[in-house]
């Protein structure tokens, strides 16, 4: 995944681990998008949307890999420093509120990204590593996806059909095999085929 990150990355910017982005910001922003699907309103009916929840966590799992890249870091460093935080990691009574306020204030405060505190978030939302794995291939692969067709210069056509692309992305991942070497590819495919299948009807 840190490899998929990094590619993605460097689509975005051929030099992007030089300009210093601010992920921390994007992180703590992400967590406040997930309160808002998961709810927070004591004073009115609200049902958690957990797929959106989960959706969130993917994209805060995007920014933290990348604010884990600095002082010139290899790819296996970083590997190993996310495999030693965890690797005394302890089952988690927090919910899905208290973690990710957790490690909101964590990004604030450090102006980083703590896998520690990610992984609390992660099982308070129902995803295991096979799952974020998974969810992660397809979220990258629906990126390169955007930029290959106008995102960045506006032209790309983000709702399909009365459906945004991340809802087409979540179903057509379940009709794949998420254990084949070509998966990512898979993804790609079957995203191509139904963007080309609804999108022109929805332009004419």
């Amino acid at each position: 995944m840190l490899v998929m990150q990094n590619r993605m990355n460097l689509r975005v910017h051929e030099d992007w681990q030089a300009q210093d982005f601010e992920w921390y910001r994007a992180i703590w922003t992400e967590c406040a998008e997930l309160i808002e699907h998961y709810g927070y309103k004591w004073w009115k009916k609200q049902e958690a949307d957990m797929e959106q929840v989960r959706l969130e966590v993917i994209d805060i799992w995007h920014f933290g890999l990348s604010a884990l890249f600095g002082n010139g870091k290899s790819i296996e460093t970083i590997a190993g420093e996310i495999e030693a935080e965890l690797a005394n990691f302890h089952a988690s009574d927090l919910g899905v509120r208290e973690a990710t306020e957790a490690l909101a204030l964590h990004a604030l405060d450090t102006r980083g990204f703590s896998p520690l505190r990610f992984w609390q978030l992660m099982q308070a939302s129902g995803l295991d590593f096979d799952a974020l794995y998974a969810a992660y291939v397809g979220k990258n692969v629906l990126n390169f996806f955007r930029q290959d067709h106008g995102y960045k210069s506006g032209t790309y056509t983000k709702i399909w059909g009365g459906r945004e692309d991340n809802e087409h992305l979540a179903e057509l991942v379940l009709t794949l095999d998420k254990n084949a070497d070509d998966f990512s590819e898979q993804v790609y495919d079957a995203l191509k085929r139904r963007y080309q299948d609804i999108v022109p009807q929805v332009e004419s």
